[in-house]
């Protein structure tokens, strides 16, 4: 990194955490903390929802899952508009009406409060773990590219946060989306341009989406019914349908952003403002992705793309083998870029002839770099041989000028920046609002759990770090994300739905159904029977039949005796 990317980077960095302190100091009351006084307009707000949503995470893994398995994963977001829909029409007003703090309050008032609790801890648990992955993430991939200290830009992240979401509470998150928001859309948009611009000049847009579709990329839509595939359009419209209810209904980080709305319309154009623009955000990153797999038809590429798995292969007894790969590697991309040209050049009759030769090409490579994985694992078990999470940065790094690299790292600090301090506040709020404030039994004035509100930030901010601290990665960041709120997410959704449509179920069965739900989901999830996306719609369906069918068996024998 030059000086120039450095200075873009802390500027950027320093300007957010000041904005956020500055504008959002002197919160009152506890309704001013939490609810960020309740004034918020829609823009605000769908600028809010959708920066919570924008994690590192998402500019890390998405153009990586797009470099290697194309533009499928969009799918995995068409739920999102219905259950948008939804949400305004069914959650919202409820919400607004009963002038709740948390979604989690309305249970208490319509079932008891041992449900309430129940749900708050499901939340906690689920949102907590996200929390402490949408740091850890972007750390663990900078700190491999760039030889930064890996606890070092943990402790950094988490801190910038804290520092003022305790500071601002909700109003701080609200207003520093905004900023992080036009970050972010400003350093994707501009790494788009220039890698159509760092194309050869035969090559244009048209072109560059041709040889991605003779790659098989540009695959948006799945119709079959195979759980093989995690994604599919049934998957993404059933399955991602409740994920999104349940996200966007239910999890009091997205709640939290709508309940800052000064009305119930305002709080609903907001929300169908993200659901419009979520789907062409998600497809527009998966082009970013799409477009370096192009780039990169044209240009040379690492074995692998993590250099902390390369230097430790290199330095172990492998490293004959790896680089006999590495060599033959070199061979096949100097040949497919041969092809690749000779395609863009073609007309319409040869170009079938070099997509034979284009796909014959892209399965040997395919093959090497399965292979060069086998020799990562075998060298060192902890080295992360899985290098999708490290394509976007590698581009970034090395082929962005200079200037552009400090306003795209500052891109991927800002989107975890965001999303992580949308997750303390609302774990803070849930923590303070369902558990604490309810179970304080002697009268506290409001200063008391304004005081208390913080304190619960700057505990949950700390867990979230710690627990970044020993994460570990998985086969797909983004991918981690999404199952771990898919094994509670469909619970917790079901229950809300028992609570809005089916008034004849009461508490304790709903309790029940609830526990039974949740191991029940998790050992499906253990046993990986079914893909996760399915999860959210199959515990959406159990916890709702199994409390229908314990209330009638109670009732029944009620009768009986």
């Amino acid at each position: 990194m030059e000086i120039i990317d450095w200075c873009v980077l802390i500027l950027t960095l320093t300007f957010i955490v000041w904005y956020g302190v500055y504008n959002s100091r002197g919160s009152q009351n506890v309704k001013d903390y939490i609810k960020g006084g309740g004034d918020a307009e829609w823009w605000t707000i769908g600028l809010s929802v959708m920066a919570t949503q924008a994690s590192a995470i998402t500019f890390l893994s998405t153009p990586g899952q797009a470099f290697h398995d194309g533009m499928g994963f969009v799918q995995f977001y068409f739920g999102v508009p219905i259950a948008v829909v939804i949400i305004c029409m069914v959650f919202i007003p409820i919400y607004h009406r009963l002038k709740v703090y948390t979604a989690y309050q309305y249970l208490e008032s319509r079932f008891d409060r041992k449900t309430r609790t129940l749900t708050a801890i499901l939340f906690l648990i689920q949102r907590g773990l996200a929390a402490g992955l949408t740091i850890y993430a972007p750390a663990i991939v900078l700190s491999a590219v760039l030889g930064w200290n890996l606890t070092g830009l943990i402790i950094l992240i988490g801190t910038l946060v804290i520092i003022y979401t305790v500071s601002g509470g909700t109003k701080a998150v609200n207003i520093t989306h905004k900023q992080q928001m036009a970050v972010i859309l400003t350093g994707m948009i501009s790494t788009f341009f220039i890698i159509l611009y760092s194309l050869p000049e035969n090559v244009d847009f048209t072109s560059a989406l041709e040889i991605a579709g003779s790659s098989g990329k540009m695959e948006i839509l799945d119709f079959s019914f195979d759980f093989e595939n995690r994604y599919t359009l049934w998957s993404g419209l059933l399955g991602g349908t409740f994920l999104m209810l349940s996200y966007f209904g239910t999890d009091q980080s997205q709640v939290q952003r709508y309940l800052t709305g000064k009305s119930v319309r305002e709080s609903q154009l907001g929300l169908i403002f993200n659901g419009l623009l979520k789907v062409p955000l998600q497809f527009f990153i998966l082009l970013v992705g799409v477009m370096v797999f192009v780039f990169y038809q044209f240009n040379d590429t690492p074995l692998n793309f993590n250099p902390a798995a390369t230097e430790t292969v290199l330095n172990s007894d492998y490293s004959e083998q790896y680089q006999d790969l590495m060599t033959d590697h070199k061979r096949i991309e100097k040949q497919k870029q041969d092809v690749v040209l000779n395609f863009a050049e073609a007309g319409p009759q040869e170009k079938e002839q070099f997509r034979e030769k284009l796909n014959s090409l892209n399965s040997e490579e395919r093959k090497i770099r399965e292979e060069a994985k086998t020799f990562i694992d075998a060298a060192d078990k902890d080295a992360e041989s899985n290098d999708k999470d490290y394509i976007f940065i590698h581009f970034i790094l090395n082929n962005l000028p200079r200037g552009v690299v400090g306003l795209l790292l500052a891109v991927i600090l800002s989107a975890a920046m965001s999303s992580t301090a949308s997750e303390l506040n609302a774990l803070a709020s849930t923590t303070a609002i369902d558990l604490y404030k309810r179970g304080v039994k002697t009268d506290k004035k409001d200063q008391h759990f304004l005081k208390a509100s913080k304190w619960f930030t700057l505990l949950w901010g700390g867990i979230a770090i710690t627990f970044a601290s020993v994460a570990d990665l998985f086969d797909n960041l983004i991918q981690l994300v999404n199952i771990i709120g898919s094994i509670f997410y469909g619970n917790v959704l079901g229950v809300f739905l028992l609570a809005f449509f089916v008034k004849r179920v009461s508490s304790t069965p709903t309790f029940i159904a609830a526990l039974i739900t949740q191991l029940v989901i998790i050992g499906i999830f253990l046993l990986d029977i079914i893909p996760y996306l399915w999860l959210n719609l199959l515990g959406c369906a159990i916890v709702m039949l199994l409390a229908l069918l314990i209330e009638q068996f109670t009732k029944t024998e009620k009768s009986i005796k």
